[in-house]
């Protein structure tokens, strides 16, 4: 049986309140409750038997990585394939920002969002694809190990529904929040889902 680890970077300036902002390629730093958030995720991951860690190559992902993978005396694996979205016209833009940009692309965005393709960018389809081809490769290279792969909120949230068996269309009924842990356990006959959106080891942070 193979185990895969699913989490979520930590915190930046560009998730929360009045500053958040559609990320996608960006390259923004964790802020200092994102790096105590991964301090305490590699403590929730170390006791797991991990044989790999692998990142998305953007910084807030790779060094929510590093500190899950040094603990564990583990180097960490750059994988394409579960880089965030690319949001391509929208990088960067506050939500109020892309809404008033196209208002009817938005709007499918929160209704239909596996109809959404967008400006200069990607679907979430296309992000599907990439991430499930990029974790069926690690899967296949560590067999009965347990893998820890650290992502975005778009890619986990597509991820969680390829897992699951869901389409697209349900990306916004699974929740990742930051520094979330999930966990799925299988092989070639498809995965189960352990735990979906962990946070309790966040928890008293403040």
């Amino acid at each position: 049986m193979t185990r895969i680890i699913l989490i979520r970077h930590g915190r930046t300036a560009w998730n929360e309140g009045a500053g958040e902002r559609l990320r996608g390629r960006a390259e923004i730093e964790l802020d200092e409750d994102g790096r105590k958030q991964a301090r305490m995720t590699a403590a929730r991951v170390s006791r797991l038997g991990v044989a790999a860690v692998y990142s998305s190559p953007l910084k807030r992902a790779w060094d929510t990585a590093s500190m899950v993978a040094g603990p564990l005396g583990l180097e960490v694996n750059s994988l394409e394939g579960i880089i965030d979205i690319d949001y391509g016209r929208w990088q960067g833009l506050s939500l109020e920002e892309a809404a008033a940009d196209d208002s009817r692309l938005y709007t499918l965005w929160l209704e239909s969002p596996q109809l959404v393709t967008f400006p200069q960018g990607e679907s979430l389809e296309q992000v599907r694809r990439r991430a499930v081809d990029a974790v069926e490769k690690v899967v296949a290279r560590h067999p009965y190990q347990t893998i820890v792969l650290v992502s975005h909120k778009v890619v986990c949230k597509v991820l969680v529904c390829a897992m699951l068996g869901l389409d697209t269309s349900h990306f916004w009924r699974v929740h990742q929040d930051l520094c979330a842990v999930s966990i799925f356990e299988g092989g070639e006959n498809g995965f189960t889902a352990v735990t979906i959106n962990d946070t309790c080891h966040l928890e008293g942070r403040r």
